[in-house]
């Protein structure tokens, strides 16, 4: 099994020699690991790093279209699905892989409904991440073996819907939530108050809600805090 799953992800390294991986990762040590796994189960793949979000946006406006993406959910500058949704965007048709010791079935629904290609807990072994990479290859989903659909799938359903916004959609969002009128919004962006009003109706269709309040609540079902565990 582990020899046919290096074959694969052998060949798909080798199938584009000028492609790259991005790590996201703060764990100094984790981050070398992971890309030293990585170089060994695609031998050629070039391996970037990142330990912020910030850092990993920069490098994709550097060079967009990696073939991967691998990203821990708790950074400096983001966590949770946010940050899946925002590396997401920028990867464009890249797929993400999230590698956190957060696998909780809440958390591993929510990343997985916010765009992630597929999860993988921290503590695998390295033939499980040879076997993500190569159902991702294959166009799949990977979800962890221990993997059950939560009962509820209210908050999966919240951060599905929330991915579906523009990026200046998801800051006017952060704006209401915080309580700004459109005026306020419209100056705070730099853009004309009827814009703001145009992208508030867009923002109210898309998450299926019908006042600013609602669009508030899908907000908060989707926060990362809601998301983890109560232990």
């Amino acid at each position: 099994m582990t020899t046919d799953i290096l074959k694969t992800s052998r060949d798909w390294a080798q199938t584009t020699p000028q492609g790259w991986i991005l790590v996201v990762d703060d764990h100094p040590l984790f981050c070398d690991a992971l890309e030293l796994t990585l170089r060994s189960v695609m031998p050629g793949i070039n391996v970037k790093t990142a330990d912020t979000m910030e850092r990993a946006l920069a490098l994709l406006a550097e060079e967009p279209q990696p073939r991967l993406v691998a990203l821990d959910l708790n950074l400096p500058d983001v966590a949770g699905v946010d940050g899946v949704i925002e590396i997401s965007r920028a990867a464009g048709a890249a797929p993400v892989l999230v590698v956190s010791s957060m696998d909780d079935a809440r958390m591993v629904s929510s990343v997985l409904a916010a765009g992630a290609s597929g999860f993988v807990p921290k503590h695998s072994p390295r033939a499980k991440l040879e076997e993500a990479i190569n159902a991702i290859a294959d166009g799949q989903t990977y979800k962890p073996d221990s993997f059950n659909d939560p009962e509820d799938d209210a908050v999966s359903d919240a951060v599905s819907r929330l991915s579906d916004l523009t990026a200046q959609q998801s800051r006017i969002l952060q704006l209401i939530c915080e309580g700004k009128l459109n005026k306020q919004i419209a100056f705070d962006l730099s853009i004309a108050e009827t814009t703001v009003k145009a992208h508030v109706t867009a923002i109210m269709r898309k998450l299926g809600v019908h006042s600013r309040t609602q669009a508030v609540l899908v907000s908060q079902k989707a926060q990362f805090n809601s998301i983890l565990p109560e232990s």
